[in-house]
């Protein structure tokens, strides 16, 4: 593999990988400074100096880029939520309470990233299918330790329904979307909203918790 690397060619693949990188974080820079919807692509070759139509060799048009973002931004993601969990097979429950707020201190370090794959800011863009693969991988990673968690008796059933990876995704993407929009500078352990996230997720782990009886929520909703 190295001696690949040592060709022309090899040479040559490897200043591309490292050209696109620079384009990406330029991509980021410019979506920080001009909204994620107001990057230009004239803008981002001015930023790693080049001329915007050499910009074409690696991206096909704007919203490639973006797909590119909206990608390296999960994959990115999960491998630092991933670092964050210890065993999950053995203590699922421990995993969650690790993961759901390092996921939370990503999203509020990556403010740029976090907005473009939790909201919609671009009009016209979805990310593609191979872009949006590391996205349904975080949720098969959330679902395996649910999964785990019901069978340890940690949680109860209903909690590895849709309706219950729904719930979840809600309070997740909740917190990002209340810190980010509300509190923009604020840190992951002292923003207004992310020093909740610990919170945020008990709540969710109370919901199925098998001390708990199903429906036991509603019920005292509708009696008030």
């Amino acid at each position: 593999m190295w001696a690949d690397r040592a060709t022309p060619d090899g040479r040559r693949q490897r200043r591309r990988e490292q050209t696109i990188v620079e384009i990406l974080d330029a991509a980021v820079q410019a979506m920080a400074d001009d909204g994620v919807a107001g990057m230009s692509l004239s803008d981002v070759a001015r930023r790693v100096g080049m001329r915007p139509p050499s910009l074409y060799e690696y991206f096909p048009s704007k919203l490639a880029i973006y797909d590119a973002v909206f990608r390296a931004g999960f994959e990115e993601m999960n491998v630092f939520v991933r670092q964050a969990v210890s065993d999950p097979e053995a203590d699922p429950l421990a995993a969650l309470r690790q993961g759901y707020p390092a996921a939370v201190r990503w999203c509020v370090e990556h403010p740029v990233q976090a907005q473009l794959m939790f909201w919609r800011p671009v009009p016209g863009f979805d990310p593609s299918p191979a872009s949006f693969e590391p996205s349904v991988d975080q949720m098969n990673d959330f679902r395996t330790v649910v999964g785990w968690a019901v069978q340890r008796g940690q949680l109860r059933p209903e909690a590895i329904t849709n309706d219950a990876g729904q719930l979840y995704a809600v309070v997740f993407s909740g917190v990002i979307t209340e810190q980010l929009a509300n509190d923009p500078n604020g840190g992951f352990s002292d923003g207004q909203y992310s020093r909740l996230a610990a919170e945020a997720l008990e709540m969710w782990i109370s919901r199925y918790s098998p001390t708990r009886k199903p429906g036991q929520a509603r019920q005292k909703s509708s009696n008030e």
